[in-house]
Protein backbone atom coordinates (compact mmCIF):
# COMPACT_ATOMS: atom_id res chain seq x y z
CA UNK A 1 0.00 0.00 0.00
CA UNK A 2 1.31 3.23 -0.97
CA UNK A 3 2.07 6.36 1.63
CA UNK A 4 -0.32 8.49 -0.36
CA UNK A 5 -3.43 5.56 -0.17
CA UNK A 6 -2.57 5.04 3.63
CA UNK A 7 -2.90 8.57 4.31
CA UNK A 8 -6.26 8.53 2.67
CA UNK A 9 -7.30 5.65 4.21
CA UNK A 10 -6.84 7.02 7.64
CA UNK A 11 -8.06 10.37 7.06
CA UNK A 12 -11.74 8.90 5.50
CA UNK A 13 -11.91 5.58 7.65
CA UNK A 14 -13.05 7.07 11.04
CA UNK A 15 -15.51 9.35 9.26
CA UNK A 16 -17.17 7.57 7.09
CA UNK A 17 -17.32 4.94 9.95
CA UNK A 18 -19.16 7.70 12.20
CA UNK A 19 -21.39 8.23 9.53
CA UNK A 20 -23.43 6.56 10.93
CA UNK A 21 -23.75 7.81 14.78
CA UNK A 22 -26.99 7.66 16.37
CA UNK A 23 -26.76 11.31 17.00
CA UNK A 24 -25.23 12.77 14.07
CA UNK A 25 -26.42 10.31 11.57
CA UNK A 26 -24.50 12.30 9.08
CA UNK A 27 -25.31 9.64 6.45
CA UNK A 28 -28.80 11.56 5.88
CA UNK A 29 -27.05 13.78 4.32
CA UNK A 30 -25.26 12.16 1.69
CA UNK A 31 -27.67 12.96 -1.32
CA UNK A 32 -26.12 16.93 -0.56
CA UNK A 33 -22.99 16.00 0.18
CA UNK A 34 -21.88 13.54 -2.37
CA UNK A 35 -22.83 15.60 -5.58
CA UNK A 36 -21.33 18.19 -4.13
CA UNK A 37 -18.09 16.69 -3.84
CA UNK A 38 -17.98 15.21 -7.17
CA UNK A 39 -18.94 18.33 -8.28
CA UNK A 40 -16.37 20.39 -6.71
CA UNK A 41 -13.81 17.29 -7.23
CA UNK A 42 -14.24 17.57 -11.19
CA UNK A 43 -12.96 21.02 -11.67
CA UNK A 44 -10.48 20.99 -9.08
CA UNK A 45 -8.98 17.51 -10.71
CA UNK A 46 -9.40 19.71 -13.88
CA UNK A 47 -6.43 22.16 -12.78
CA UNK A 48 -5.17 19.70 -11.16
CA UNK A 49 -4.17 17.14 -14.62
CA UNK A 50 -3.22 20.80 -16.14
CA UNK A 51 -0.77 21.93 -13.30
CA UNK A 52 0.59 18.74 -13.26
CA UNK A 53 1.26 18.44 -17.07
CA UNK A 54 2.76 22.06 -17.08
CA UNK A 55 5.20 20.95 -14.20
CA UNK A 56 4.09 23.47 -11.45
CA UNK A 57 3.68 20.63 -9.48
CA UNK A 58 4.08 16.79 -9.46
CA UNK A 59 4.55 13.84 -7.55
CA UNK A 60 7.14 11.28 -6.35
CA UNK A 61 6.34 7.78 -7.62
CA UNK A 62 8.03 6.02 -4.42
CA UNK A 63 5.36 6.80 -2.31
CA UNK A 64 2.58 6.07 -5.03
CA UNK A 65 0.38 3.26 -6.16
CA UNK A 66 1.37 3.78 -9.69
CA UNK A 67 -1.89 3.56 -10.85
CA UNK A 68 -3.18 6.41 -12.77
CA UNK A 69 -6.60 8.27 -13.69
CA UNK A 70 -6.86 11.58 -16.14
CA UNK A 71 -2.86 11.46 -16.03
CA UNK A 72 -2.73 11.83 -12.23
CA UNK A 73 -2.13 9.36 -9.71
CA UNK A 74 -5.42 7.61 -8.64
CA UNK A 75 -4.30 8.66 -4.96
CA UNK A 76 -4.58 12.38 -5.93
CA UNK A 77 -8.06 11.71 -7.53
CA UNK A 78 -9.25 10.10 -4.32
CA UNK A 79 -7.69 12.95 -2.47
CA UNK A 80 -10.79 15.61 -3.77
CA UNK A 81 -13.46 12.94 -2.97
CA UNK A 82 -11.73 11.68 1.04
CA UNK A 83 -10.47 15.01 2.39
CA UNK A 84 -13.46 16.78 0.87
CA UNK A 85 -15.59 14.53 3.26
CA UNK A 86 -13.40 14.06 5.86
CA UNK A 87 -13.64 18.01 6.60
CA UNK A 88 -17.43 18.97 6.23
CA UNK A 89 -18.19 15.73 8.09
CA UNK A 90 -16.07 17.64 11.15
CA UNK A 91 -17.71 20.93 10.68
CA UNK A 92 -20.71 19.65 10.58
CA UNK A 93 -20.06 17.85 13.49
CA UNK A 94 -18.51 20.59 15.40
CA UNK A 95 -21.86 21.85 14.40
CA UNK A 96 -24.06 19.27 16.14
CA UNK A 97 -22.29 19.21 19.53
CA UNK A 98 -21.61 23.42 19.32
CA UNK A 99 -24.76 25.09 17.33
CA UNK A 100 -23.45 28.50 19.06
CA UNK A 101 -19.93 28.66 16.74
CA UNK A 102 -20.33 31.20 14.34
CA UNK A 103 -19.18 34.64 14.00
CA UNK A 104 -21.47 37.86 14.08
CA UNK A 105 -22.69 38.74 10.83
CA UNK A 106 -20.77 42.04 11.02
CA UNK A 107 -17.67 40.49 11.55
CA UNK A 108 -18.47 37.83 9.15
CA UNK A 109 -18.83 40.36 6.53
CA UNK A 110 -16.04 42.32 7.45
CA UNK A 111 -13.77 39.81 7.60
CA UNK A 112 -14.96 37.83 4.39
CA UNK A 113 -14.39 41.90 2.36
CA UNK A 114 -11.07 41.90 3.98
CA UNK A 115 -9.83 38.75 2.61
CA UNK A 116 -11.21 38.93 -0.88
CA UNK A 117 -9.45 42.24 -1.24
CA UNK A 118 -6.43 40.46 0.29
CA UNK A 119 -6.73 37.65 -2.54
CA UNK A 120 -7.31 40.45 -5.44
CA UNK A 121 -4.21 42.22 -4.50
CA UNK A 122 -2.09 39.16 -4.21
CA UNK A 123 -3.24 37.77 -7.88
CA UNK A 124 -2.65 40.87 -9.64
CA UNK A 125 0.75 41.44 -8.04
CA UNK A 126 1.89 37.34 -8.71
CA UNK A 127 0.54 37.18 -12.08
CA UNK A 128 3.28 35.19 -13.01
CA UNK A 129 3.25 33.13 -10.75
CA UNK A 130 0.19 30.58 -11.62
CA UNK A 131 -0.48 28.49 -8.61
CA UNK A 132 -0.36 31.75 -6.38
CA UNK A 133 -2.87 33.53 -9.60
CA UNK A 134 -5.37 30.46 -9.66
CA UNK A 135 -5.64 29.72 -5.93
CA UNK A 136 -6.30 33.54 -4.87
CA UNK A 137 -9.09 33.77 -7.83
CA UNK A 138 -10.45 31.25 -6.76
CA UNK A 139 -10.51 32.25 -3.37
CA UNK A 140 -11.66 35.38 -3.84
CA UNK A 141 -14.38 34.47 -6.58
CA UNK A 142 -15.60 31.79 -3.58
CA UNK A 143 -16.00 34.15 -0.69
CA UNK A 144 -17.24 36.84 -3.11
CA UNK A 145 -20.13 34.74 -3.73
CA UNK A 146 -20.55 33.44 0.20
CA UNK A 147 -20.96 37.03 0.74
CA UNK A 148 -23.79 37.51 -2.15
CA UNK A 149 -26.03 34.91 -1.30
CA UNK A 150 -25.46 35.64 2.41
CA UNK A 151 -24.16 32.06 3.13
CA UNK A 152 -24.57 31.05 6.71
CA UNK A 153 -22.35 28.29 6.79
CA UNK A 154 -19.17 30.48 6.30
CA UNK A 155 -19.95 32.51 9.55
CA UNK A 156 -19.43 29.01 10.98
CA UNK A 157 -16.71 27.90 8.78
CA UNK A 158 -14.34 30.05 9.23
CA UNK A 159 -14.23 28.70 13.26
CA UNK A 160 -14.31 25.33 12.29
CA UNK A 161 -12.16 25.66 9.98
CA UNK A 162 -9.17 25.72 12.78
CA UNK A 163 -10.22 22.50 13.66
CA UNK A 164 -10.12 21.19 10.26
CA UNK A 165 -6.45 22.49 10.28
CA UNK A 166 -5.20 20.05 12.51
CA UNK A 167 -5.47 17.44 10.37
CA UNK A 168 -4.60 19.27 7.55
CA UNK A 169 -1.18 20.07 9.37
CA UNK A 170 -0.33 16.58 9.37
CA UNK A 171 -1.92 14.94 6.38
CA UNK A 172 -0.31 17.63 4.15
CA UNK A 173 2.64 18.09 5.91
CA UNK A 174 3.59 14.58 5.26
CA UNK A 175 2.05 14.96 1.47
CA UNK A 176 4.92 18.14 1.44
CA UNK A 177 8.05 16.41 3.24
CA UNK A 178 7.38 16.40 7.39
CA UNK A 179 8.77 13.47 8.57
CA UNK A 180 9.76 11.37 5.42
CA UNK A 181 12.77 11.39 3.27
CA UNK A 182 11.83 13.64 -0.21
CA UNK A 183 7.98 14.49 -0.92
CA UNK A 184 5.10 12.91 -1.94
CA UNK A 185 4.16 16.11 -3.72
CA UNK A 186 6.95 18.27 -5.09
CA UNK A 187 6.20 22.05 -6.28
CA UNK A 188 7.80 24.24 -8.43
CA UNK A 189 8.37 27.19 -6.51
CA UNK A 190 8.86 29.51 -9.64
CA UNK A 191 4.73 29.64 -9.88
CA UNK A 192 4.18 29.78 -6.15
CA UNK A 193 5.19 32.49 -3.73
CA UNK A 194 7.66 30.18 -2.12
CA UNK A 195 6.94 31.00 1.59
CA UNK A 196 6.17 27.86 3.27
CA UNK A 197 4.65 26.75 6.81
CA UNK A 198 6.49 24.32 7.84
CA UNK A 199 6.85 22.31 4.43
CA UNK A 200 3.33 23.29 3.15
CA UNK A 201 3.15 26.46 0.50
CA UNK A 202 0.93 28.87 2.03
CA UNK A 203 -0.99 28.79 -0.62
CA UNK A 204 -2.34 25.28 0.03
CA UNK A 205 -4.24 26.78 3.40
CA UNK A 206 -6.04 28.88 0.63
CA UNK A 207 -6.78 25.77 -1.10
CA UNK A 208 -8.05 23.84 1.40
CA UNK A 209 -10.60 26.33 2.62
CA UNK A 210 -11.63 27.17 -0.94
CA UNK A 211 -11.99 23.83 -1.75
CA UNK A 212 -14.08 22.90 1.31
CA UNK A 213 -15.84 26.27 1.68
CA UNK A 214 -16.99 25.80 -2.12
CA UNK A 215 -18.55 22.41 -1.03
CA UNK A 216 -20.64 23.38 1.84
CA UNK A 217 -21.91 26.59 -0.37
CA UNK A 218 -23.33 23.90 -2.57
CA UNK A 219 -24.36 21.67 0.29
CA UNK A 220 -26.59 24.97 1.66
CA UNK A 221 -27.93 25.58 -2.28
CA UNK A 222 -29.17 21.97 -2.56
CA UNK A 223 -30.49 21.86 0.79
CA UNK A 224 -32.99 24.75 -0.13
CA UNK A 225 -33.96 22.76 -3.60
CA UNK A 226 -35.22 19.85 -1.72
Amino acid sequence: MSLYFLLLLITGIVPLSLSFDKRLQFYKSWKYVWPSIFAVAALYIAVDVYFTKMNYWGFNPDYLSGVYLFHLPIEEVLFFIVVPYASIFLHESILEYFPQVKLSRKFNNTLTTLLIAMSLVLLLLNTERSYTFYIFTKLAVVLSIALWIRSRALRSFYLTFLVILIPFLIVNGILTGSFINGEVVWYNNDHNLGFRIFTIPVEDFAYAFSMILFNLLLIEKLKKLY
